[in-house]
């Protein structure tokens, strides 16, 4: 039968007797877009495939119970694992390669498969998930690489009835592994806000509903209790990268409820009562592309910052017509020194307008008639531009500073406590106000602290034990000094993915990475973000053709399934230390450029979902820099 994810599935005595033709042209119907390199592969393929289905069938009368699903489409993706058997409780992976020996590549790819049926699919929790890869050229091959068995063709047999011995779990039957609900991955930032959009609410997702939901319920209660009591609230979100603090910032701006609470102004509800604000440009432009796309205005709910405030800022300018204003990575916001240089060198005319940007949108948003919350969403160790180290304590002082400080009510995350002692403002504090679970990086908890070992500098066996962990874990952390290398990984890991997302980055201010085809300078990485991150494979602006540079001006806030991060002089170890000496300048002063430089490459080391390829060019400036980098536990990629 053809089922509603799948190009076939049928117990095996029916895939063993049915003409390999019939079952192409069932793949075909359902892969409408194969390609003729593909449909060679299943006429390659099926045959020996049911061969081996007769010979397992033939040694083990219980085999005739099994189930064969080819092509099952992963619900809400696009990815597509050769054949999967359910077998005695069991899930076998097989993916299938038309060559002699696997590149590392093909390797994460048939890992990456099973690994996302054990952390998604309901039917897959506390079962045995085999991933298995199949060079179909090679002869006497069995090994195990990474969590995945690589074996030549004529063994699937042996190996499928070892799986079956070694399975205990109850069987499971196709009707139940091919609903669609019963896969549910945490989606990327921009198909969530592409979800969102459509519907008002964010597909069901197991782990991220788990982890955000208490934070969204709370905010909600604020919103509704700012509403009835005619108050100002100022809500502070704390979360480490990947936590789901955008997310929920996403959800709540597009609450169909805030819709009842809104005020009337000249009789007319406002369109959108809430707005989603960054500083972040290329995070907004991304979001606003990826709206659009989904048929609607991307600018109706997304916005900049800078364009909000130098809006609400000119005298005589309207109140804001949002009641709930979201300032996303609000740790980061400009303090009153820097916006004054920056007016200085634009070409506005009059006096900038006082007050660091938390002090002006507290202004804002007492302006808005009788009640209004602002949510700030916080982050840590992502201060990257110049002007953004005053930190949260920004907020704690436009409070207090407020036109009317006692009309205001700070609801904070626990962990900001400090900040707050000996305050004069109201301020009460929730638990489910601090996001504490990474949700970007699927089971992998320990990405931030691995990334903050290594670019502190601690002893590369401190980290090294933490990338073990992750690698176990499907975090995949690479290392190589050829580009070319880098790329062709990441195009055979993706091969058969083309939703997946992989690109170039790199640090702005490295001046050696142009030399060894890296252009990272200004004018090479002014590109539309929108394209590069949503575009479909083929198009020349796509990150997957690997050719245009995004900067962590770029990436920020942002996600890939894979970053190949080329490693610059900017940030590099000489003599057992972390040195800046490569660095460009900046045009504003900053405090700590140590702190700036490492805040970029933690913010380019934690892009990638699926792990990192860090490149380092073959310079003798940065042969330290590979060597700690190895140690500290980046594996090498090989020549495959």
């Amino acid at each position: 039968m053809t089922g509603p994810t799948c190009g076939w599935s049928s117990d095996l005595p029916e895939f063993a007797r049915t003409p390999p033709r019939v079952i192409r042209l069932r793949l075909n119907e359902f892969v409408r877009d194969a390609s003729e390199a593909q449909v060679r592969a299943w006429d390659r393929s099926l045959p020996w495939l049911q061969q081996e289905s007769t010979e397992l069938m033939s040694s083990d009368a219980g085999a005739k119970a099994y189930v064969a699903i080819l092509e099952y489409e992963l619900p809400l993706d696009e990815r597509r694992p050769d054949l999967i058997i359910l077998e005695n409780g069991a899930v076998v992976v097989i993916e299938l390669k038309g060559k002699e020996r696997p590149s590392t590549g093909d390797i994460d790819q048939a890992g990456a498969y099973a690994r996302d049926l054990r952390n998604y699919h309901r039917e897959c929790h506390g079962r045995p998930v085999m991933a298995t890869l199949i060079p179909e050229q090679s002869s006497g091959l069995d090994m195990m690489q990474d969590g995945v068995r690589v074996i030549s063709k004529e063994s699937l047999d042996r190996v499928l009835r070892e799986y079956a011995t070694a399975a205990s779990a109850t069987p499971l039957t196709p009707e139940s592994f091919l609903r669609p609900d019963a896969y549910s991955p945490l989606p990327t930032l921009v198909q969530a806000a592409r979800d969102l959009f459509h519907s008002g609410q964010l597909p069901t997702i197991h782990r991220a509903h788990a982890a955000t939901r208490p934070a969204l319920d709370r905010i909600t209660a604020i919103a509704r209790d700012a509403h009835a009591t005619a108050s100002r609230r100022l809500v502070l979100l704390t979360g480490l990268p990947g936590s789901g603090k955008t997310l929920v910032g996403l959800q709540l701006v597009h609450s169909a409820f805030l819709d009842d609470l809104a005020l009337p102004r000249g009789g007319v509800r406002p369109a959108a009562p809430a707005v989603f604000l960054s500083g972040n440009d290329p995070l907004v432009a991304v979001l606003q592309h990826a709206l659009a796309q989904g048929g609607g205005d991307g600018k109706v709910f997304v916005r900049r910052v800078r364009d909000y405030r130098r809006t609400y800022s000119k005298p005589g300018a309207p109140p804001p017509p949002e009641h709930v204003m979201i300032f996303d990575e609000a740790q980061r916001a400009f303090d009153e020194g820097f916006l004054q240089y920056k007016h200085r060198n634009s070409r506005e005319r009059g006096p900038a307008p006082s007050g660091s940007e938390p002090e002006q949108f507290i202004r804002f948003a007492e302006r808005v008639p009788r009640w209004s919350v602002v949510v700030a969403l916080i982050g840590s160790g992502q201060e990257i531009f110049s002007g953004e180290d005053g930190g949260v304590e920004q907020w704690r002082t436009a409070v207090e500073q407020a036109p009317t400080p006692g009309a205001w009510v700070v609801d904070a995350a626990s962990d900001l406590r400090c900040v707050f002692a000996g305050s004069s403002a109201t301020v009460a504090f929730h638990p489910e106000l601090n996001l504490n679970s990474e949700l970007r990086f699927h089971s992998a908890s320990d990405l931030h602290r691995f990334v903050d070992r290594v670019l502190v500098g601690m002893e590369p066996s401190a980290s090294a034990s933490l990338a073990h962990r992750l690698h176990d874990a499907g975090v995949r952390l690479r290392i190589c000094r050829s580009l070319e290398l880098a790329r062709r990984y990441a195009r055979d890991r993706y091969d058969s993915d083309r939703r997946a997302r992989f690109g170039l980055i790199a640090s702005s201010k490295d001046k050696i990475l142009p030399e060894f085809g890296v252009p990272n300078h200004f004018a090479a990485t002014r590109f539309p973000l929108g394209p590069w991150f949503n575009d479909d494979p083929d198009s020349e602006q796509s990150c997957r053709r690997l050719v245009r540079v995004a900067t962590e001006f770029g990436v920020q806030g942002l996600e890939l399934d894979l970053a190949i991060l080329a490693w610059g002089s900017d940030y590099a170890r000489e003599s057992g230390e972390w040195s800046v000496h490569g660095s460009g300048g900046y045009k504003y002063p900053v405090r700590e450029p140590k702190t700036i430089r490492r805040n970029v490459y933690r913010v380019l080391l934690t892009r990638g979902r699926d792990g990192t390829v860090v490149f380092v060019p073959p310079s003798p400036s940065l042969d330290e820099t590979y060597d700690f980098l190895r140690a500290s536990g980046f594996r090498p990629l090989s020549e495959d």
